[in-house]
């Protein structure tokens, strides 16, 4: 069964160039170790809600962007021989949180089992 990670961050609007560099070679790594596609997308009509919403998930700054992504695995058993390979190699494992173009504490991620396919 498909199993998908899942992730919102919040990016600088003034960085989101450096952030499509570093998820172009984020995805390269995932799919060179077996994942099925890797996908980011930016907010394009995303507003603040009343109770909860994207910005406010990640306690979204005056200047920054929603960006909403996901990676696509065979199964959960293949997701996490492939996440253990991506943490190891160099391209990803070197990244310095300090010079990060987002900030890696209000990321929100997690994995997702299928629920609905039409």
């Amino acid at each position: 069964m498909p199993y998908v990670d899942g992730f919102v961050v919040a990016v600088p609007k003034k960085k989101l160039k450096a952030y499509a560099k570093l998820s172009k070679m984020a995805g390269k790594v995932w799919r060179e170790h077996g994942a099925l596609d890797y996908r980011e997308w930016v907010a394009d009509d995303v507003k603040p809600g009343k109770l909860t919403s994207f910005p406010q998930s990640v306690k979204l700054k005056a200047g920054e962007t929603v960006v909403f992504a996901w990676i696509t695995y065979k199964s959960r058993a293949q997701r996490d021989r492939i996440n253990a390979k991506v943490m190891a190699d160099p391209r990803f494992a070197s990244m310095d949180p300090k010079t990060a173009p987002f900030d890696l504490k209000r990321m929100i991620y997690g994995g997702f089992t299928s629920l609905v396919k039409v």
